[in-house]
Protein backbone atom coordinates (compact mmCIF):
# COMPACT_ATOMS: atom_id res chain seq x y z
CA UNK A 1 0.00 0.00 0.00
CA UNK A 2 2.80 2.33 0.90
CA UNK A 3 4.52 1.46 -2.32
CA UNK A 4 1.40 2.29 -4.36
CA UNK A 5 1.13 5.71 -2.64
CA UNK A 6 4.77 6.40 -3.47
CA UNK A 7 4.20 5.57 -7.14
CA UNK A 8 1.11 7.79 -7.29
CA UNK A 9 3.03 10.61 -5.65
CA UNK A 10 5.82 10.26 -8.20
CA UNK A 11 3.31 10.35 -11.04
CA UNK A 12 1.71 13.49 -9.61
CA UNK A 13 5.07 15.16 -9.27
CA UNK A 14 5.94 14.28 -12.85
CA UNK A 15 2.61 15.65 -14.05
CA UNK A 16 3.11 18.89 -12.14
CA UNK A 17 6.65 19.14 -13.47
CA UNK A 18 5.42 18.50 -17.00
CA UNK A 19 2.76 21.20 -16.65
CA UNK A 20 5.33 23.56 -15.21
CA UNK A 21 7.74 22.85 -18.05
CA UNK A 22 4.99 23.27 -20.62
CA UNK A 23 4.03 26.54 -18.97
CA UNK A 24 7.60 27.74 -19.13
CA UNK A 25 7.83 26.75 -22.79
CA UNK A 26 4.55 28.51 -23.56
CA UNK A 27 5.66 31.58 -21.66
CA UNK A 28 9.02 31.52 -23.45
CA UNK A 29 7.28 31.29 -26.84
CA UNK A 30 4.97 34.18 -25.97
CA UNK A 31 7.84 36.27 -24.66
CA UNK A 32 9.69 35.64 -27.91
CA UNK A 33 6.62 36.71 -29.90
CA UNK A 34 6.17 39.86 -27.84
CA UNK A 35 9.81 40.84 -27.41
CA UNK A 36 11.23 39.64 -30.70
CA UNK A 37 8.66 38.74 -33.33
CA UNK A 38 6.14 41.53 -32.59
CA UNK A 39 8.52 44.15 -31.24
CA UNK A 40 8.55 46.07 -34.51
CA UNK A 41 4.76 46.25 -34.50
CA UNK A 42 4.70 47.49 -30.93
CA UNK A 43 7.39 50.05 -31.63
CA UNK A 44 5.42 51.24 -34.66
CA UNK A 45 2.20 51.46 -32.67
CA UNK A 46 4.02 53.35 -29.94
CA UNK A 47 5.51 55.76 -32.46
CA UNK A 48 2.09 56.30 -33.98
CA UNK A 49 0.90 57.42 -30.57
CA UNK A 50 3.80 59.80 -29.96
CA UNK A 51 4.77 61.04 -33.46
CA UNK A 52 2.83 63.56 -35.52
CA UNK A 53 3.62 63.98 -39.22
CA UNK A 54 3.26 67.46 -40.72
CA UNK A 55 3.23 68.06 -44.46
CA UNK A 56 5.13 71.28 -45.17
CA UNK A 57 4.11 73.48 -48.08
CA UNK A 58 6.45 73.57 -51.06
CA UNK A 59 8.21 76.70 -52.28
CA UNK A 60 6.15 78.30 -55.04
CA UNK A 61 7.92 79.10 -58.31
CA UNK A 62 8.41 82.67 -59.47
CA UNK A 63 6.72 84.40 -62.41
CA UNK A 64 9.05 86.26 -64.79
CA UNK A 65 8.55 88.46 -67.83
CA UNK A 66 10.12 87.60 -71.20
CA UNK A 67 13.43 89.25 -70.18
CA UNK A 68 13.64 87.63 -66.74
CA UNK A 69 12.30 90.53 -64.67
CA UNK A 70 10.49 89.19 -61.61
CA UNK A 71 6.71 89.73 -61.60
CA UNK A 72 5.85 87.43 -58.69
CA UNK A 73 8.19 86.04 -56.05
CA UNK A 74 8.27 84.88 -52.44
CA UNK A 75 9.38 87.00 -49.50
CA UNK A 76 10.27 86.14 -45.92
CA UNK A 77 7.35 86.72 -43.54
CA UNK A 78 7.39 86.77 -39.75
CA UNK A 79 4.47 85.77 -37.57
CA UNK A 80 4.00 85.59 -33.79
CA UNK A 81 2.84 82.19 -32.58
CA UNK A 82 1.78 80.57 -29.32
CA UNK A 83 3.14 77.27 -28.04
CA UNK A 84 0.08 75.68 -26.44
CA UNK A 85 2.28 73.28 -24.42
CA UNK A 86 3.51 76.19 -22.30
CA UNK A 87 -0.05 77.04 -21.23
CA UNK A 88 -1.33 73.52 -20.65
CA UNK A 89 -3.64 73.14 -17.67
CA UNK A 90 -5.72 70.37 -16.14
CA UNK A 91 -8.59 70.93 -18.56
CA UNK A 92 -9.00 72.15 -22.12
CA UNK A 93 -11.12 75.09 -20.96
CA UNK A 94 -8.38 76.19 -18.57
CA UNK A 95 -5.77 75.89 -21.35
CA UNK A 96 -7.91 77.97 -23.70
CA UNK A 97 -8.40 80.62 -21.04
CA UNK A 98 -4.66 80.79 -20.33
CA UNK A 99 -3.82 81.22 -24.02
CA UNK A 100 -6.49 83.88 -24.51
CA UNK A 101 -5.23 85.95 -21.56
CA UNK A 102 -1.60 85.63 -22.69
CA UNK A 103 -2.48 86.79 -26.21
CA UNK A 104 -4.30 89.79 -24.80
CA UNK A 105 -1.22 90.75 -22.74
CA UNK A 106 1.05 90.58 -25.77
CA UNK A 107 -1.43 92.57 -27.87
CA UNK A 108 -1.37 95.34 -25.30
CA UNK A 109 2.41 95.61 -25.48
CA UNK A 110 2.94 95.39 -29.26
CA UNK A 111 -0.08 97.59 -29.95
CA UNK A 112 -1.67 95.27 -32.50
CA UNK A 113 -4.87 93.35 -31.72
CA UNK A 114 -4.88 89.67 -32.61
CA UNK A 115 -7.46 88.38 -35.05
CA UNK A 116 -7.74 85.13 -33.08
CA UNK A 117 -11.22 84.39 -31.76
CA UNK A 118 -12.14 82.18 -28.81
CA UNK A 119 -13.41 79.68 -31.34
CA UNK A 120 -10.02 79.62 -33.10
CA UNK A 121 -8.17 78.97 -29.83
CA UNK A 122 -10.60 76.30 -28.67
CA UNK A 123 -10.46 74.47 -32.01
CA UNK A 124 -6.66 74.56 -31.95
CA UNK A 125 -6.51 73.12 -28.43
CA UNK A 126 -8.91 70.34 -29.37
CA UNK A 127 -7.41 69.41 -32.73
CA UNK A 128 -3.88 70.79 -33.22
CA UNK A 129 -2.10 70.99 -29.87
CA UNK A 130 1.26 70.05 -31.31
CA UNK A 131 1.21 72.83 -33.92
CA UNK A 132 2.08 76.49 -33.24
CA UNK A 133 -0.99 78.73 -33.01
CA UNK A 134 -0.39 81.84 -35.14
CA UNK A 135 -1.74 84.86 -33.31
CA UNK A 136 -0.33 87.60 -35.56
CA UNK A 137 0.45 86.85 -39.20
CA UNK A 138 2.94 88.73 -41.39
CA UNK A 139 3.79 91.42 -38.83
CA UNK A 140 5.71 94.53 -39.87
CA UNK A 141 9.20 95.45 -38.71
CA UNK A 142 7.99 97.88 -36.06
CA UNK A 143 5.70 95.32 -34.44
CA UNK A 144 8.43 92.71 -34.57
CA UNK A 145 10.88 95.10 -32.88
CA UNK A 146 8.42 95.83 -30.06
CA UNK A 147 7.96 92.09 -29.50
CA UNK A 148 11.70 91.43 -29.34
CA UNK A 149 12.11 94.24 -26.81
CA UNK A 150 9.77 92.40 -24.42
CA UNK A 151 10.37 88.82 -25.58
CA UNK A 152 11.56 87.69 -22.14
CA UNK A 153 8.23 88.81 -20.68
CA UNK A 154 6.28 86.52 -22.97
CA UNK A 155 7.33 82.91 -22.46
CA UNK A 156 5.39 80.56 -24.72
CA UNK A 157 5.48 83.02 -27.63
CA UNK A 158 7.91 82.81 -30.53
CA UNK A 159 8.56 84.22 -33.98
CA UNK A 160 8.07 81.79 -36.85
CA UNK A 161 9.36 82.38 -40.34
CA UNK A 162 7.32 81.53 -43.44
CA UNK A 163 7.08 82.67 -47.05
CA UNK A 164 4.44 84.91 -48.55
CA UNK A 165 3.83 85.91 -52.16
CA UNK A 166 5.18 89.27 -53.26
CA UNK A 167 4.46 91.27 -56.40
CA UNK A 168 7.43 93.65 -56.84
CA UNK A 169 5.68 95.87 -59.38
CA UNK A 170 2.46 96.24 -57.38
CA UNK A 171 -0.56 96.66 -59.60
CA UNK A 172 1.40 96.29 -62.84
CA UNK A 173 -0.06 93.41 -64.90
CA UNK A 174 -2.23 92.44 -61.91
CA UNK A 175 -5.08 91.06 -64.03
CA UNK A 176 -2.66 88.82 -65.92
CA UNK A 177 -0.55 87.64 -62.97
CA UNK A 178 -3.48 87.31 -60.54
CA UNK A 179 -3.01 86.53 -56.85
CA UNK A 180 -2.84 83.60 -54.44
CA UNK A 181 -4.58 82.49 -51.27
CA UNK A 182 -3.89 79.81 -48.69
CA UNK A 183 -5.39 76.36 -48.97
CA UNK A 184 -4.69 72.81 -47.87
CA UNK A 185 -1.75 71.27 -49.68
CA UNK A 186 -2.10 68.44 -52.13
CA UNK A 187 -1.63 65.20 -50.19
CA UNK A 188 1.64 63.41 -50.90
CA UNK A 189 1.14 59.76 -51.77
CA UNK A 190 2.47 57.24 -49.24
CA UNK A 191 1.58 54.50 -46.82
CA UNK A 192 1.40 56.77 -43.79
CA UNK A 193 -1.13 59.56 -43.44
CA UNK A 194 -0.14 63.04 -42.38
CA UNK A 195 -1.61 64.35 -39.15
CA UNK A 196 -1.35 68.03 -40.10
CA UNK A 197 -1.06 69.99 -43.32
CA UNK A 198 0.39 73.45 -43.68
CA UNK A 199 -1.79 75.76 -45.74
CA UNK A 200 0.13 76.41 -48.94
CA UNK A 201 -0.10 79.18 -51.53
CA UNK A 202 -2.67 78.34 -54.19
CA UNK A 203 -3.66 80.43 -57.19
CA UNK A 204 -6.93 82.33 -56.96
CA UNK A 205 -6.97 84.26 -60.25
CA UNK A 206 -4.94 85.03 -63.36
CA UNK A 207 -1.88 83.00 -64.25
CA UNK A 208 -1.39 82.17 -60.58
CA UNK A 209 -4.56 80.10 -60.93
CA UNK A 210 -4.17 78.85 -64.50
CA UNK A 211 -0.62 77.58 -63.90
CA UNK A 212 -1.15 76.73 -60.23
CA UNK A 213 -0.05 73.09 -60.53
CA UNK A 214 2.99 74.13 -62.54
CA UNK A 215 4.13 76.70 -59.95
CA UNK A 216 3.49 74.59 -56.84
CA UNK A 217 6.59 73.40 -55.03
CA UNK A 218 7.37 69.93 -53.67
CA UNK A 219 5.98 69.47 -50.13
CA UNK A 220 8.33 68.55 -47.26
CA UNK A 221 7.76 66.78 -43.96
CA UNK A 222 8.29 67.60 -40.29
CA UNK A 223 7.98 65.00 -37.50
CA UNK A 224 6.91 66.07 -34.02
CA UNK A 225 7.18 64.08 -30.80
CA UNK A 226 4.25 64.69 -28.46
CA UNK A 227 3.36 63.57 -24.95
CA UNK A 228 0.34 61.50 -23.93
CA UNK A 229 -1.92 64.59 -24.01
CA UNK A 230 -0.74 65.66 -27.44
CA UNK A 231 1.50 68.58 -26.43
CA UNK A 232 4.73 69.08 -28.38
CA UNK A 233 7.98 67.80 -26.88
CA UNK A 234 10.35 68.28 -29.83
CA UNK A 235 10.30 68.33 -33.63
CA UNK A 236 12.61 67.95 -36.60
CA UNK A 237 12.34 68.37 -40.36
CA UNK A 238 12.50 64.97 -42.04
CA UNK A 239 12.21 66.17 -45.66
CA UNK A 240 13.00 69.70 -46.80
CA UNK A 241 10.40 71.33 -49.10
CA UNK A 242 11.37 71.76 -52.76
CA UNK A 243 10.89 74.68 -55.13
CA UNK A 244 8.46 74.79 -58.01
CA UNK A 245 9.73 75.85 -61.47
CA UNK A 246 9.74 79.47 -62.59
CA UNK A 247 7.09 80.52 -65.11
CA UNK A 248 8.51 82.74 -67.85
CA UNK A 249 5.93 84.81 -69.71
CA UNK A 250 5.72 86.46 -73.11
CA UNK A 251 4.86 89.75 -71.36
CA UNK A 252 7.34 92.60 -71.79
CA UNK A 253 7.23 94.57 -68.55
CA UNK A 254 8.41 97.76 -70.30
CA UNK A 255 5.58 97.65 -72.85
CA UNK A 256 3.14 96.67 -70.09
CA UNK A 257 4.12 99.73 -68.06
CA UNK A 258 3.65 102.03 -71.07
CA UNK A 259 0.23 100.56 -71.79
CA UNK A 260 -0.94 100.94 -68.19
CA UNK A 261 0.30 104.53 -68.06
CA UNK A 262 -1.87 105.32 -71.08
CA UNK A 263 -4.94 103.82 -69.36
CA UNK A 264 -4.35 105.48 -66.00
CA UNK A 265 -7.49 107.12 -64.63
CA UNK A 266 -9.71 105.54 -67.30
CA UNK A 267 -11.92 102.51 -67.74
CA UNK A 268 -10.84 100.34 -70.61
CA UNK A 269 -8.33 97.79 -71.85
CA UNK A 270 -5.46 97.28 -74.24
CA UNK A 271 -3.70 94.24 -75.70
CA UNK A 272 -0.36 94.26 -77.54
CA UNK A 273 0.30 91.11 -79.54
CA UNK A 274 3.05 89.70 -81.71
CA UNK A 275 1.00 88.81 -84.81
CA UNK A 276 3.64 86.40 -86.08
CA UNK A 277 3.94 83.96 -83.16
CA UNK A 278 1.05 84.93 -80.86
CA UNK A 279 3.12 86.27 -77.94
CA UNK A 280 1.04 88.57 -75.73
CA UNK A 281 3.49 91.42 -75.13
CA UNK A 282 1.14 93.37 -72.87
CA UNK A 283 -2.42 93.09 -71.65
CA UNK A 284 -3.88 95.74 -69.37
CA UNK A 285 -7.26 96.40 -67.82
CA UNK A 286 -8.23 99.63 -66.08
CA UNK A 287 -8.97 100.29 -63.32
CA UNK A 288 -6.72 97.74 -61.68
CA UNK A 289 -5.83 96.52 -58.19
CA UNK A 290 -2.72 95.80 -56.14
CA UNK A 291 -2.40 92.06 -55.41
CA UNK A 292 0.00 92.80 -52.53
CA UNK A 293 -3.06 93.98 -50.59
CA UNK A 294 -4.40 90.42 -50.79
CA UNK A 295 -1.35 89.02 -48.95
CA UNK A 296 -1.27 87.17 -46.62
CA UNK A 297 -5.07 86.82 -46.83
CA UNK A 298 -7.83 88.51 -48.79
CA UNK A 299 -10.26 89.71 -46.15
CA UNK A 300 -14.01 89.78 -46.70
CA UNK A 301 -13.97 93.53 -46.21
CA UNK A 302 -11.33 94.15 -48.88
CA UNK A 303 -12.90 91.75 -51.36
CA UNK A 304 -16.31 93.31 -50.80
CA UNK A 305 -14.92 96.77 -51.42
CA UNK A 306 -13.43 95.69 -54.76
CA UNK A 307 -16.38 93.52 -55.79
CA UNK A 308 -18.93 96.26 -55.07
CA UNK A 309 -16.93 99.01 -56.73
CA UNK A 310 -18.95 100.19 -59.78
CA UNK A 311 -15.70 100.63 -61.71
CA UNK A 312 -15.17 96.84 -61.36
CA UNK A 313 -11.40 96.80 -60.79
CA UNK A 314 -11.32 92.98 -60.54
CA UNK A 315 -12.74 92.57 -64.07
CA UNK A 316 -10.16 91.60 -66.68
CA UNK A 317 -11.50 93.72 -69.52
CA UNK A 318 -8.62 92.80 -71.84
CA UNK A 319 -9.58 89.11 -72.05
CA UNK A 320 -13.04 89.09 -70.51
CA UNK A 321 -14.63 92.34 -71.64
CA UNK A 322 -17.40 92.00 -74.25
CA UNK A 323 -17.71 95.16 -76.35
CA UNK A 324 -19.34 96.17 -79.60
CA UNK A 325 -16.29 96.80 -81.82
CA UNK A 326 -17.82 99.70 -83.73
CA UNK A 327 -16.10 100.75 -86.93
CA UNK A 328 -13.04 98.61 -86.20
CA UNK A 329 -15.22 95.81 -87.62
CA UNK A 330 -15.51 97.50 -91.04
CA UNK A 331 -12.36 95.79 -92.42
CA UNK A 332 -14.18 92.49 -91.82
CA UNK A 333 -17.20 93.70 -93.81
CA UNK A 334 -14.83 94.88 -96.54
CA UNK A 335 -13.15 91.46 -96.77
CA UNK A 336 -16.57 89.79 -96.84
CA UNK A 337 -17.58 92.03 -99.76
CA UNK A 338 -14.39 91.38 -101.71
CA UNK A 339 -14.71 87.62 -101.21
CA UNK A 340 -18.33 87.80 -102.40
CA UNK A 341 -17.21 89.46 -105.66
CA UNK A 342 -17.70 93.16 -104.99
CA UNK A 343 -15.25 95.49 -106.70
CA UNK A 344 -13.05 97.64 -104.53
CA UNK A 345 -12.93 100.40 -107.16
CA UNK A 346 -16.72 100.67 -107.49
CA UNK A 347 -17.94 104.05 -106.27
CA UNK A 348 -20.72 104.69 -103.82
CA UNK A 349 -22.32 108.10 -103.32
CA UNK A 350 -22.65 108.86 -99.61
CA UNK A 351 -25.33 111.48 -98.97
CA UNK A 352 -25.03 111.49 -95.18
CA UNK A 353 -27.24 108.51 -94.42
CA UNK A 354 -28.21 105.08 -95.64
CA UNK A 355 -31.87 104.26 -96.03
CA UNK A 356 -33.54 101.00 -96.97
CA UNK A 357 -37.20 100.42 -96.16
CA UNK A 358 -37.72 101.38 -92.55
CA UNK A 359 -33.98 101.22 -91.75
CA UNK A 360 -32.00 104.46 -91.74
CA UNK A 361 -28.44 104.90 -90.51
CA UNK A 362 -26.57 108.20 -90.44
CA UNK A 363 -23.00 108.86 -91.43
CA UNK A 364 -20.48 110.69 -89.25
CA UNK A 365 -20.24 113.23 -92.08
CA UNK A 366 -23.56 115.05 -91.75
CA UNK A 367 -23.71 116.10 -95.41
CA UNK A 368 -22.12 112.93 -96.68
CA UNK A 369 -18.75 111.98 -98.15
CA UNK A 370 -19.84 112.02 -101.77
CA UNK A 371 -18.45 109.35 -104.07
CA UNK A 372 -15.88 107.01 -102.54
CA UNK A 373 -14.40 103.57 -103.13
CA UNK A 374 -13.61 100.87 -100.56
CA UNK A 375 -10.19 102.21 -99.56
CA UNK A 376 -11.49 105.72 -99.04
CA UNK A 377 -14.55 104.38 -97.20
CA UNK A 378 -12.19 102.72 -94.73
CA UNK A 379 -10.11 105.87 -94.45
CA UNK A 380 -13.14 108.04 -93.67
CA UNK A 381 -15.09 105.28 -91.86
CA UNK A 382 -18.22 105.83 -93.94
CA UNK A 383 -21.25 104.05 -92.41
CA UNK A 384 -23.53 104.21 -95.51
CA UNK A 385 -20.84 102.62 -97.70
CA UNK A 386 -20.60 99.52 -95.52
CA UNK A 387 -24.34 99.31 -94.99
CA UNK A 388 -24.77 99.29 -98.74
CA UNK A 389 -22.01 96.69 -99.09
CA UNK A 390 -23.72 94.46 -96.49
CA UNK A 391 -27.03 94.82 -98.34
CA UNK A 392 -25.37 93.59 -101.52
CA UNK A 393 -23.66 90.51 -100.01
CA UNK A 394 -26.18 89.48 -97.32
CA UNK A 395 -26.01 88.33 -93.72
CA UNK A 396 -24.30 84.98 -94.26
CA UNK A 397 -21.31 86.53 -96.04
CA UNK A 398 -20.64 88.97 -93.19
CA UNK A 399 -21.07 86.27 -90.53
CA UNK A 400 -18.80 83.87 -92.41
CA UNK A 401 -16.03 86.48 -92.65
CA UNK A 402 -16.38 87.36 -88.96
CA UNK A 403 -16.04 83.75 -87.88
CA UNK A 404 -13.12 83.19 -90.22
CA UNK A 405 -11.34 86.03 -88.44
CA UNK A 406 -11.92 84.63 -84.96
CA UNK A 407 -15.13 86.33 -83.82
CA UNK A 408 -17.66 84.35 -81.81
CA UNK A 409 -15.18 81.75 -80.49
CA UNK A 410 -12.54 81.71 -77.78
CA UNK A 411 -9.04 82.65 -78.86
CA UNK A 412 -7.40 79.65 -77.18
CA UNK A 413 -5.12 81.78 -74.99
CA UNK A 414 -3.58 79.93 -72.03
CA UNK A 415 -5.59 81.81 -69.45
CA UNK A 416 -8.67 81.16 -67.38
CA UNK A 417 -10.67 84.00 -68.95
CA UNK A 418 -11.18 83.97 -72.71
CA UNK A 419 -14.32 85.77 -73.86
CA UNK A 420 -15.86 84.29 -77.01
CA UNK A 421 -18.05 87.30 -77.71
CA UNK A 422 -20.98 86.95 -80.09
CA UNK A 423 -21.59 86.85 -83.84
CA UNK A 424 -25.38 87.08 -84.02
CA UNK A 425 -27.52 85.35 -86.63
CA UNK A 426 -31.21 84.47 -86.88
CA UNK A 427 -30.91 81.33 -84.75
CA UNK A 428 -28.81 83.08 -82.09
CA UNK A 429 -31.19 86.03 -81.85
CA UNK A 430 -34.25 83.79 -81.54
CA UNK A 431 -32.56 81.83 -78.77
CA UNK A 432 -31.37 84.92 -76.88
CA UNK A 433 -34.24 87.36 -77.42
CA UNK A 434 -37.13 85.34 -78.88
CA UNK A 435 -37.14 87.66 -81.87
CA UNK A 436 -36.63 87.05 -85.57
CA UNK A 437 -33.77 88.48 -87.59
CA UNK A 438 -34.36 91.84 -89.28
CA UNK A 439 -32.57 93.59 -92.10
CA UNK A 440 -31.63 96.34 -89.67
CA UNK A 441 -29.66 93.76 -87.64
CA UNK A 442 -27.44 93.13 -90.64
CA UNK A 443 -26.85 96.85 -91.13
CA UNK A 444 -25.89 97.30 -87.48
CA UNK A 445 -23.51 94.35 -87.61
CA UNK A 446 -21.84 95.59 -90.79
CA UNK A 447 -20.59 98.66 -88.91
CA UNK A 448 -19.76 96.80 -85.69
CA UNK A 449 -22.84 97.76 -83.71
CA UNK A 450 -25.94 95.97 -82.49
CA UNK A 451 -25.53 92.54 -80.92
CA UNK A 452 -22.00 91.92 -82.22
CA UNK A 453 -19.54 91.57 -79.31
CA UNK A 454 -15.79 91.02 -79.08
CA UNK A 455 -12.94 91.36 -76.60
CA UNK A 456 -9.84 93.56 -76.94
CA UNK A 457 -7.79 90.36 -77.29
CA UNK A 458 -9.91 89.31 -80.28
CA UNK A 459 -9.52 92.75 -81.84
CA UNK A 460 -5.71 92.70 -81.48
CA UNK A 461 -5.81 89.27 -83.08
CA UNK A 462 -7.92 90.67 -85.93
CA UNK A 463 -5.47 93.51 -86.57
CA UNK A 464 -2.59 91.06 -86.68
CA UNK A 465 -4.45 88.68 -88.99
CA UNK A 466 -5.12 91.45 -91.53
CA UNK A 467 -1.50 92.59 -91.35
CA UNK A 468 0.09 89.14 -91.74
CA UNK A 469 -2.59 86.93 -93.32
CA UNK A 470 -2.36 84.52 -90.37
CA UNK A 471 -4.69 84.15 -87.40
CA UNK A 472 -2.58 83.26 -84.36
CA UNK A 473 -3.49 81.64 -81.06
CA UNK A 474 -2.37 84.06 -78.33
CA UNK A 475 -0.07 82.71 -75.63
CA UNK A 476 1.30 83.92 -72.32
CA UNK A 477 3.77 81.14 -71.43
CA UNK A 478 7.01 81.90 -73.22
CA UNK A 479 8.06 78.44 -74.36
CA UNK A 480 4.77 77.37 -75.89
CA UNK A 481 4.79 76.54 -79.62
CA UNK A 482 3.27 78.93 -82.12
CA UNK A 483 -0.17 77.90 -83.36
CA UNK A 484 -1.65 79.75 -86.32
CA UNK A 485 -3.69 79.25 -89.47
CA UNK A 486 -3.88 81.03 -92.79
CA UNK A 487 -7.03 83.13 -93.14
CA UNK A 488 -9.21 82.34 -96.16
CA UNK A 489 -8.80 85.64 -98.02
CA UNK A 490 -6.66 86.20 -101.07
CA UNK A 491 -3.56 88.38 -101.01
CA UNK A 492 -5.25 90.75 -103.44
CA UNK A 493 -8.24 91.23 -101.16
CA UNK A 494 -6.02 91.67 -98.10
CA UNK A 495 -3.94 94.24 -99.98
CA UNK A 496 -7.06 96.39 -100.53
CA UNK A 497 -7.98 96.39 -96.85
CA UNK A 498 -4.37 96.93 -95.77
CA UNK A 499 -4.13 99.98 -98.02
CA UNK A 500 -7.37 101.34 -96.59
CA UNK A 501 -6.10 100.87 -93.03
CA UNK A 502 -2.81 102.56 -93.96
CA UNK A 503 -4.82 105.50 -95.27
CA UNK A 504 -6.76 105.64 -91.98
CA UNK A 505 -3.54 106.61 -90.20
CA UNK A 506 -2.19 108.63 -93.12
CA UNK A 507 -4.65 111.52 -93.03
CA UNK A 508 -7.81 109.57 -92.14
CA UNK A 509 -9.82 109.22 -88.94
CA UNK A 510 -6.83 107.62 -87.18
CA UNK A 511 -4.14 110.08 -88.21
CA UNK A 512 -3.22 110.67 -84.55
CA UNK A 513 -2.44 106.97 -84.20
CA UNK A 514 0.87 107.15 -86.05
CA UNK A 515 2.21 110.67 -85.54
CA UNK A 516 5.87 110.51 -84.67
CA UNK A 517 6.14 106.71 -84.73
CA UNK A 518 9.43 105.58 -86.28
CA UNK A 519 7.67 103.04 -88.54
CA UNK A 520 4.60 103.20 -90.75
CA UNK A 521 1.38 102.34 -88.92
CA UNK A 522 -1.90 100.93 -90.27
CA UNK A 523 -5.05 100.98 -88.20
CA UNK A 524 -8.77 101.53 -87.86
CA UNK A 525 -10.77 103.72 -85.50
CA UNK A 526 -14.12 102.86 -83.99
CA UNK A 527 -16.70 104.59 -81.83
CA UNK A 528 -19.40 102.25 -80.56
CA UNK A 529 -22.55 103.69 -79.02
CA UNK A 530 -23.97 101.63 -76.17
CA UNK A 531 -26.89 102.08 -73.81
CA UNK A 532 -30.00 104.21 -74.22
CA UNK A 533 -31.31 107.51 -72.96
CA UNK A 534 -29.38 108.88 -70.00
CA UNK A 535 -27.18 105.78 -70.01
CA UNK A 536 -26.13 106.29 -73.60
CA UNK A 537 -22.36 106.50 -73.97
CA UNK A 538 -19.53 105.83 -76.38
CA UNK A 539 -16.70 103.33 -76.28
CA UNK A 540 -13.67 104.54 -78.23
CA UNK A 541 -11.62 101.96 -80.17
CA UNK A 542 -8.39 101.92 -82.11
CA UNK A 543 -6.75 98.83 -83.58
CA UNK A 544 -3.42 98.92 -85.39
CA UNK A 545 -0.47 96.93 -86.65
CA UNK A 546 3.08 98.09 -87.33
CA UNK A 547 5.17 98.26 -89.39
CA UNK A 548 2.59 98.33 -92.18
CA UNK A 549 4.74 95.87 -94.13
CA UNK A 550 5.76 92.72 -92.28
CA UNK A 551 4.18 93.77 -88.97
CA UNK A 552 5.69 92.65 -85.67
CA UNK A 553 3.16 94.31 -83.36
CA UNK A 554 -0.64 94.38 -83.30
CA UNK A 555 -2.56 96.55 -80.82
CA UNK A 556 -6.17 96.96 -79.77
CA UNK A 557 -7.40 99.52 -77.26
CA UNK A 558 -10.88 100.37 -76.01
CA UNK A 559 -11.66 103.31 -73.72
CA UNK A 560 -15.08 103.30 -72.08
CA UNK A 561 -16.98 106.62 -72.15
CA UNK A 562 -14.54 108.04 -74.67
CA UNK A 563 -15.20 110.78 -77.21
CA UNK A 564 -14.10 108.96 -80.36
CA UNK A 565 -11.69 106.34 -81.57
CA UNK A 566 -9.57 108.87 -83.40
CA UNK A 567 -9.54 111.43 -80.60
CA UNK A 568 -9.37 109.22 -77.51
CA UNK A 569 -7.83 105.82 -78.27
CA UNK A 570 -5.60 106.53 -81.29
CA UNK A 571 -3.24 109.01 -79.55
CA UNK A 572 -2.76 106.57 -76.68
CA UNK A 573 -1.91 103.70 -79.01
CA UNK A 574 0.48 106.07 -80.74
CA UNK A 575 2.41 106.57 -77.48
CA UNK A 576 2.56 102.81 -77.01
CA UNK A 577 3.96 102.31 -80.51
CA UNK A 578 6.52 105.05 -79.91
CA UNK A 579 7.66 103.25 -76.80
CA UNK A 580 8.09 100.05 -78.80
CA UNK A 581 9.68 101.34 -82.02
CA UNK A 582 11.26 104.73 -81.29
CA UNK A 583 13.52 103.55 -78.47
CA UNK A 584 15.09 100.70 -80.39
Amino acid sequence: MSEERSIASDISCCAVAAVFVLGLVFLGVKLKEVQVDDSADYRYANSRQSVRRVQLDGIRGRILDRHGDVLAANRCSFSLAVDAAFFQSRSQDATVDSIRKAVARVAGVIGVPSLLTDRDVRRHVKQSLAMPLVAWRDVDDATLARFYEHESEFPGFSVIETEEREYPHGSLAAHIIGYVGRDRAEVVAGDEKFNFYQLEMRGRSGLELYYDQFLCGVPGERRMIVDARGFLIRSQTAVEPGSGPDLRLTIDIGIQRTVENQLKGLKGACVVLDPVNGDVLAAASAPTFNPNEFVPVLTHELYGRHANDPARPLLNRAFGGAYAPGSTFKPVTALAGLKAGCQDRSLYDCIGYFESGTSRLRCAARWGHGELDMRTALKKSCNPYFCNLAQEIGTNAVISAARELGFGVKTGVDFGIDMAGAVPDAEWKMKQYRERWYFGDLLQMSIGQGMLLSSPLQMARLAGAIGTGWLVTPKLKADMPCVRRRIAFSDRHLAVVREGMRMVVDGGTGRRGGEGVAVEVSGKTGTAEVGRGENRRKNAWFIAYAPSRNPTVAVAMVVENGESGGGTAAPKVCEILKGIFNDR
